[in-house]
């Protein structure tokens, strides 16, 4: 019995030992790499099957969407219950897309052996999954932690300089990979063998996602100790909580996924992040091929600038869900302040609200935005560790892939809630137009106002209107306001966009939706739904909820609304005064 964590005892589970590691693994056209190197199950039991069994169920279909959209790094949770569940799953990099589908998939298969475990994990070659009752995200090095060796050792001839080159190939993997962003690198090496070359020997070097840069460096120390005892043995694997270490004289990846890890080797490290941004800021596209996006703050801009910055930076880099953005790099050198992330073709959702796209999306596609926004948002507030509150949702700060699914961004604002606490007390930071009245006016900050803002989004995207600005109305109303009149006189689908076909819709599934956001926007927040709630109503089918909307705070139809301007770090009563017309009637 080997103890691999701090949270469950685990019973543990050696596969290949001596069954042909030391065969090398032949790198073909598709090979999703599912050679087991560890199984291993908690001797401790759920308390609740049927709850733990439930929560498990969606945390894997949760981390195998994002594994669908071109992630190789995924975490899910579930906290219904008296029985939650974390779960963590990461695949090489240097897989396909499809094959760390299929790694996953037989991973998860696996794991269910496990039966009511409250733990458990898998580990191959090419992937790794594990889940816990308890979150583990952070967890690098733990006892438990080993090498696994092959049973060839190269020839006597080769043998001093394979060992050589092989320390001198992990020794790099181990400096370089904690400075890399995304903990992950591939590299290779020449083994010197008198005054000729010999063979290559491949190494690959990666840490979990969650786990910061001192806890991967910590874990590669470990595991290069577990390693370096293999040489000379021509195969060599080390696996820890938190990172995977490996090195062949067999070729397991291909030439073209190798990492340039010589600006990470210098004295002082670098990182990354920095290569990225050099060759990002000037042409929007990595060496590699692949495209990303860059956002700028310039520090003279704002006093604030640069505690935006690292508020984003420490929350995004730990968040992961497919209904948010994802952060691949940052740099605070120079006279700005840089965000790198993943590219969304359709840019934001403004664009085609009100902008030159107007009028382009059809009613799935506005569908599948709003209960993916909705997802995400219930992802931030409930099935996190901690409650986080964007305080900026907007539909500018909703971003499209390709296939127009929403991706929420822009964490600039975003707060955490603590669990005993039921708000903040706080100065206003966000957009007039989609702030909910309690934290505009008073400052009360809570998960509530992310709710109101998704509310009033779910609006705009049902009408093409924009929330801050009058509409073409005769009595020229607010969109809120005008939401309001036309619920209240069972006139809602006047509200529906007129350049989505009606055939495209059912008249009371759009009924229960307009319905639905202004529950949002009810100007009690205790009376808004939770956004899990929300993702539940949007999902079931069948008639309209029973629950009637209470009145929204509206804004008097002869005064302007403020049209879209950020105000972060605003005080409240500069907030006050500039929305001092709302009023409840």
């Amino acid at each position: 019995m080997i103890s691999l964590g701090s949270i469950s005892i685990w019973c543990v589970v050696l596969w290949g030992v001596g069954l042909g590691l030391g065969l090398g693994l032949g790198l073909v056209v598709s090979d999703p790499q599912m050679n087991m190197l560890n199984k291993g199950c908690s001797q401790y039991n759920a308390t609740n099957f049927s709850i733990f069994n439930r929560n498990l169920n969606a945390t894997f279909v949760d981390l195998r969407a994002q594994f669908t959209s071109n992630n190789y790094f995924a975490t899910a949770q579930r906290a219904d219950g008296t029985d939650p569940v974390y779960a963590l799953a990461q695949c090489r990099n240097y897989l396909s897309n499809s094959d760390c589908i299929a790694c996953f998939d037989s991973a998860a298969a696996r794991i269910r052996n496990c039966s009511a475990a409250n733990g458990a994990r898998v580990i191959y070659d090419g992937c790794f999954l594990r889940y816990e009752s308890n979150s583990f995200y952070s967890q690098g090095t733990l006892e438990g932690n080993f090498g696994i060796c092959g049973n060839q050792t190269a020839s006597s001839a080769a043998a001093t300089g394979f060992e050589s080159s092989g320390q001198a190939l992990l020794q790099d993997l181990k400096v370089a990979t904690p400075r890399i962003n995304g903990f992950f690198a591939a590299i290779t090496k020449e083994v010197v063998v008198g005054n000729g070359v010999g063979q290559i020997v491949y190494g690959v070097a990666q840490c979990a996602g969650t786990v910061d840069r001192q806890g991967c460096q910590d874990c590669l120390d470990v595991a290069y100790n577990n390693i370096e005892k293999c040489l000379p043995s021509t195969e060599g694997r080390a696996i820890d909580a938190g990172c995977f270490l490996r090195y062949s004289e067999e070729a397991f990846f291909a030439d073209n996924q190798t990492t340039n890890i010589l600006p990470f080797l210098k004295e002082g490290g670098s990182s990354r992040t920095r290569a990225i941004i050099g060759g990002v800021v000037g042409g929007g596209i990595l060496k590699n091929g692949k495209i990303v996006a860059v956002k700028r703050l310039a520090i003279s801009a704002s006093r604030s600038a640069k505690a935006d910055f690292e508020g984003e930076v420490k929350l995004i880099s730990n968040v992961h869900h497919r209904n948010l953005i994802r952060l691949l790099g940052c740099s605070s050198n120079g006279p700005e302040l840089i965000l790198v992330y993943e590219y969304m073709p359709n840019s934001s959702l403004d664009k085609f609200l009100f902008g030159e796209g107007r009028g382009s999306l059809n009613w799935k596609q506005r569908f599948d935005i709003i209960i993916g926004t909705a997802r995400g948002l219930a992802y931030l507030h409930e099935d996190f560790h901690v409650c986080i509150i964007h305080r900026d949702i907007k539909s500018a700060n909703i971003l499209l892939d390709g296939d127009f699914l929403p991706k929420i961004a822009d964490f600039g604002l975003a707060r955490l809630l603590p669990g005993d606490q039921s708000h903040l007390s706080t100065k206003f930071a966000g957009t007039l137009g989609y702030t909910a009245p309690e934290y505009a006016i008073h400052g009360q900050l809570s998960e509530k106002v992310d709710t109101y803002s998704f509310g009033i989004v779910v609006l705009e995207i049902i009408s093409g209107l924009k929330s801050g600005e009058m509409t073409q109305d005769p009595e020229a109303e607010f969109l809120l306001k005008l939401a309001w009149k036309l619920y209240e006189s069972d006139r809602h689908l006047e509200l529906v966009d007129d350049n989505v076909d009606p055939n495209e819709y059912n008249g009371e599934e759009v009924k229960k939706i307009i319905e639905l956001a202004l529950m949002c926007t009810q100007s009690l927040a205790t009376s808004r739904p939770t956004m899990s709630e929300v993702v539940g109503m949007l999902k079931s089918k069948g008639n309209r909820e029973h629950t009637r909307p209470t009145r929204p705070v509206l804004a008097d139809s002869h005064q302007r609304f403020p049209d879209d301007t950020s105000t972060s770090g605003s005080s409240t009563s500069n907030a006050t005064a500039s929305i001092s017309h709302i009023s409840a009637r």
